[in-house]
């Protein structure tokens, strides 16, 4: 798997065609993008700024680690410093999230978390709405369409959605060629959102390779599948599992229709 290295630059010049043909047709002016600290959204955002048009870049800490702040604190500075088009911003919503947090709700810990990514959503699109921007998802083919790792209508709650088509690899080789810098191409993949500040991996039980595999296999295979050794199949497990149980994030709220079906 991954793209070819002939391919990169025409995969990395489609995206970017593709995001200013959306610009064009909502009659917006260009793009807001929340900025983590890691792959997805340093990707996300530099494919935006070569878009030519208005980017703003944020920085949403919510007890963030400091390496992670480090992270996206650097990149914003490296698309400004490179890109004419971009503007940085950073808001620290942590007392937003404590506000929540202290009332009387008996919320549990991963309602908390989803609180986390949904407030989020909520500044980034009060900087849509300001300034005549699309707001601009940063989930990758495994998150998004293979186990639905994100939040509802938080980091999935999204206007476009540049780099849902490449795997957690292929973001890697974009953002490499793009010049995205080392520490955030070889940091840990973590969605931030835990005080313990877990890995993605920690969390789903696999790592992205093995995903990507499970994600090809299945894609492949279906229901029907070939005799594999213990580890192949507790990933596919994982994988079947969180690809089920997310397809609620993947589709349109059902219609009570009262005329037919």
């Amino acid at each position: 798997m991954g793209i070819k290295e002939m391919d990169v630059l025409k995969t990395s010049i489609k995206i970017v065609e593709w995001l200013q043909d959306r610009v064009h047709e909502s009659g917006t002016e260009g793009y807001v993008v929340g900025v983590s600290g890691g792959i997805d959204s340093a990707l996300t955002s530099t494919l935006c700024a070569l878009t030519g048009h208005k980017v703003i870049v944020v920085g949403l800490p919510i007890h963030q680690p400091a390496t992670h702040i480090h992270r996206s604190e650097a990149h914003m500075e490296w698309l400004e410093n490179n890109f004419s088009n971009v503007q940085q911003k950073t808001f620290d919503l942590t007392y937003l999230y404590e506000a929540f947090r202290d009332l009387d709700m008996d919320t549990s810990d991963l309602a908390l978390v989803n609180t986390r990514s949904r407030l989020r959503m909520v500044a980034l699109y009060s900087l849509a709405n300001t300034h005549n921007l699309l707001v601009a998802g940063t989930g990758n083919k495994v998150e998004d369409y293979g186990i639905g790792f994100f939040t509802k209508y938080g980091d999935g709650g999204v206007d476009v959605s540049p780099i849902a088509d490449l795997l957690k690899s292929e973001v890697r080789e974009l953002a490499q060629h793009l010049g995205v810098i080392d520490e955030i191409i070889t940091a840990t993949p973590t969605d931030g959102l835990w005080e313990d500040d877990r890995s993605d991996e920690e969390q789903i039980g696999a790592s992205y390779e093995e995903l990507e595999w499970a994600l090809e296999y299945y894609d492949t295979n279906g229901p029907h599948f070939e005799p594999l050794d213990q580890r192949q199949s507790e990933v596919l497990e994982i994988y079947i599992g969180r690809h089920l149980s997310s397809r609620h994030k993947l589709e349109a709220p059902p219609v009570c229709l009262l005329d037919g079906e």
